[in-house]
């Protein structure tokens, strides 16, 4: 079981080797987290995102570009299912985290800070997301020793807290 622990914060400013970004199919930048990444990373991340996923990527799956400008070296990039479109099966959401910790493996990061993909903009249920989350991370194989939920608000946080079976930190 991998080590898992929710931090009240900002993606973008997480001492990391790679944050995960809840992207879009384009990959091309977006709102949310992925907008976030996308303005804190600078145009290196674009330009990355340009020539290495020319077609963009499939719901579900992950692949990598540099950090940019931001603290990670590495932003893993992950298309979370769009539940106010109507992708509502749950193992798209479970593969968008094993897919990130596979691209993290292959990386060789030891830390790796995610959002709750796909709970934002996308309005998958938050309860569920932080179950799936939660759950995916702690069982998915991973050499990666430091996997942290970084969310914005504190009541998010506790409801984290609580899938983990943690008190929350200040």
């Amino acid at each position: 079981m991998n080590t898992v622990s929710a931090v009240l914060g900002d993606i973008t400013t997480q001492q990391v080797d790679a944050v995960v970004n809840a992207a879009n199919r384009r990959m091309r930048g977006g709102g949310g987290v992925d907008g976030a990444i996308h303005r804190a990373g600078g145009p290196d991340v674009l330009a990355d995102c340009i020539a290495r996923f020319p077609r963009g990527l499939d719901t579900g799956d992950a692949g990598w570009t540099t950090g940019g400008d931001l603290p990670a070296q590495w932003v893993i990039h992950t298309v979370g299912p769009n539940y106010a479109a109507g992708e509502r099966d749950p193992s798209l959401l479970v593969s968008c985290y094993r897919r990130a910790l596979q691209v993290a493996d292959d990386l060789g990061a030891g830390q790796v800070a995610f959002p709750l993909i796909s709970a934002g903009i996308y309005s998958w249920p938050l309860v569920d997301a932080i179950a799936v989350a939660v759950d995916t991370l702690r069982s998915t194989e991973s050499a990666v020793r430091d996997i942290r939920i970084v969310v914005r608000e504190r009541p998010i946080l506790e409801l984290v807290h609580d899938r983990l079976g943690s008190a929350p930190a200040v």
